[in-house]
């Protein structure tokens, strides 16, 4: 269970919603010495709010009452073997009705892990999906381009035609055909 300081971190400023209970869980894991079975187990939150329609829906209804979805979430969590400390946040996330929240606030832990570990992470845009090869060369270019620890989170738009769009932070990388046809089509109506 999290303890008062970490109750008070989440209350007070600084920062969004997400990443105050991101940053409470990540000290909490921290202090008692579980961040690495607690980074895995918030992983596999996201894999489950993402492959489980009907927990999604159990976090997103405004109809079903604090007690019961916490009990809810509760179950659905021992069922699929998560560990207390990952069973008590999300119980608190609950009880403080933030449960909606939920999936911003994996996605705000595992952001903060990967800042506190070095790894940065580019989100990748293609017109078909990568194959292993591609993926090994696109590693590879991120590291000459300075990005030592590279997580890739690839993302399929059929509307690019070919390329990629990379994004890692703010830096934009853009080499898709769409992009290339359109600053084409710019150029000549700049010709005429």
């Amino acid at each position: 269970m999290l303890v008062a300081s970490e109750a008070s971190t989440i209350a007070s400023g600084g920062g969004g919603l997400a990443d105050r209970y991101a940053a409470a869980l990540y000290a909490y894991a921290d202090e008692n010495h579980v961040l690495d079975a607690v980074v895995t187990e918030m992983e596999n939150l996201g894999r489950l709010i993402d492959g489980s329609a009907d927990f999604r829906r159990l976090l997103d209804s405004p109809l079903i009452d604090v007690k019961t979805a916490t009990a809810a979430a509760q179950a659905v969590l021992q069922q699929e073997g998560f560990g207390k400390p990952v069973r008590d946040f999300v119980g608190m996330v609950s009880v403080n009705r933030r449960l909606r929240s939920l999936r911003e606030i994996v996605a705000a832990f595992a952001a903060l892990v990967a800042d506190r570990r070095g790894i940065v992470t580019a989100h990748v845009v293609s017109a078909h999906p990568l194959n292993d090869v591609q993926r090994q060369q696109l590693r590879a270019r991120l590291i000459e381009a300075g990005y030592g620890n590279v997580n890739i989170h690839e993302k399929v738009e059929s509307d690019l035609l070919g390329g990629l769009v990379v994004r890692i932070g703010a830096r934009l990388y853009d080499t898709s055909l769409k992009s290339r046809l359109q600053r084409l089509q710019y150029a000549m109506k700049g010709a005429a």
